[in-house]
């Protein structure tokens, strides 16, 4: 017999026989290897928030001055303010689900491991399974080519016109992910993760403070508020900037999460959550506002395109080199963060839970799978540096139904409230405006990807 990781143990004494409410709970059940290693329960309430944060908080936050160009002042605040609320309520929804059944003995590990549990084992296979790790893969993809941008742009900044391509940044952030991808389970990411939210706190206080430098100095361009373009493309931009905000928000992973602290669990994720929707709330609204009050609506995809004006850059180099360097290390973060559900894919399959995590029987597979993982997901940057466009048609597909839809049904099937309750109401308007989004967004991602095709190529150099 093999040893067995105490996490294992700790998790079938708190599944031990108990009586809750007259309901016996179910008997502990023995950890896949995608369980025991690389979700490994040991994680305190502290190192969730970590995690929470970089899942959350990412470069991707640079889009949002663009995004209220598309709404306004008025518009494009309420739709921030509200996409937070209804996700804070939302994780915390899914929090409670799998706190209820940790306390029965059946405690959830993985979003499918809930859909299959609560709907049923079609729903974890065939939906959120895929779904999910469409995501969170493309999200690896997505922050590949980010990493390779921001390296290029650090390239530029240093080397005026040379001669460098964006694929050989994208290999180069490649090189690095390779390395990190092999962290053994997602616990270990918990300092790299605390780094990850001083370095989200760094970048976005260098953006609100080069925005609001930029808005007071002569170099400060002419500001318009009206949201431009004819009826049908400003009709087109609402959606396109509501899916915008509800990606950003987007995490995809948090029974996950959840699955990375040590039993019993209860209260903890809030707490967790309080921490990272503190650091959201600091980071989002002030790279927001600031961003669309220095630049109107020329603010750009990414408010750092803004920085470098039209002829030479509007800030000192030195502070767009820090910038960068800050956002540069973060999305690396980002990127490890959402290469965990792979990673765990890869061991419960190929992983023998019964030897030692770090036996040759169970190295050698992880090197090679997750080694591989990282090199497709580069080959695929390389090849598409117009992915942006398609991460939305997924973020429409999934993070939509993955973070507005299913916590409201897995609350509602769990705990059955009563249809004449709020919460039932607040909860069905939710999943069914967050439903007729999917739609609408889905369209409008599609439409995005037909224009730009016209433009991009593959290995383009942007």
């Amino acid at each position: 017999m093999g040893t067995v990781a105490p996490n294992l143990m700790e998790v079938s004494a708190t599944a031990s026989v108990h009586k809750e409410n007259g309901v016996v709970a179910n008997p502990p059940k023995e950890l896949d290897a995608g369980a025991l290693f690389v979700l490994k329960s040991q994680g305190s309430w502290l190192h969730c928030g970590y995690h929470l944060t970089t899942s959350i908080v990412g470069p991707v936050l640079l889009s949002l001055p663009f995004a209220l160009t598309l709404l306004g002042w008025v518009g494009g605040l309420i739709c921030l303010a509200l996409a937070g609320l209804v996700t804070f309520y939302s994780y915390s929804l899914l929090s409670l689900v799998l706190e209820h059944q940790e306390k029965l003995g059946n405690r959830q590990l993985r979003f499918r491991d809930m859909a299959r549990d609560i709907l049923g084992p079609g729903w974890g296979k065939y939906v959120v399974g895929p779904l999910q790790f469409g995501i969170c893969y493309g999200a690896v993809i997505a922050c590949t080519l980010l990493g390779g941008q921001s390296l290029k742009f650090i390239y530029l900044l240093s080397n005026r016109g040379g001669k460098m391509e964006l694929y050989q940044f994208i290999t180069m952030f490649g090189g690095v992910t390779l390395i990190l991808a092999q962290m053994p389970s997602f616990h270990s990411l918990r300092h790299i993760n605390l780094v990850s939210l001083i370095l989200c706190l760094a970048f976005s206080a260098c953006v609100t403070a080069g925005s609001i430098y930029i808005g007071h100095s002569n170099k400060a361009p002419v500001r318009d508020y009206t949201v431009k373009g004819s009826a049908k493309d400003r009709n087109f931009g609402i959606f396109n900037a509501i899916s915008i905000i509800a990606t950003t928000y987007a995490s995809g992973i948090i029974p996950e999460i959840q699955a990375t602290l040590a039993p019993p669990v209860k209260g903890k994720m809030f707490k967790g959550l309080c921490v990272c929707y503190s650091v959201i709330v600091t980071t989002f609204f002030s790279v927001a506002i600031s961003g669309y009050w220095a630049f109107g609506n020329q603010a750009m995809g990414t408010v750092l395109s803004n920085f470098m004006g039209d002829e030479k850059p509007l800030l000192p180099t030195w502070f767009l080199l820090m910038t960068n360097v800050f956002t540069l290390l973060q999305v690396s973060a980002v990127t490890v963060v959402y290469l965990q559900p792979t990673n765990e894919v890869f061991e419960k399959k190929f992983a023998d839970p019964k030897m030692p995590q770090f036996s040759t029987r169970n190295v050698v597979p992880r090197l090679i799978l997750r080694s591989l993982s990282v090199v497709v997901a580069t080959t695929f940057a390389a090849m598409l540096p117009f992915f942006g466009d398609i991460m939305a048609l997924l973020g429409a597909f999934g993070c939509i139904p993955l973070d507005f839809i299913l916590p409201m049904i897995f609350y509602d099937v769990t705990f059955k409230p009563s249809k004449q309750s709020l919460i039932f109401w607040v909860n069905t308007l939710i999943a069914g405006v967050s439903f007729l989004l999917v739609g609408v967004g889905a369209v409008a991602s599609v439409r995005q990807i037909v224009l730009d095709a016209k433009t991009y190529r593959l290995f383009a150099n942007m």
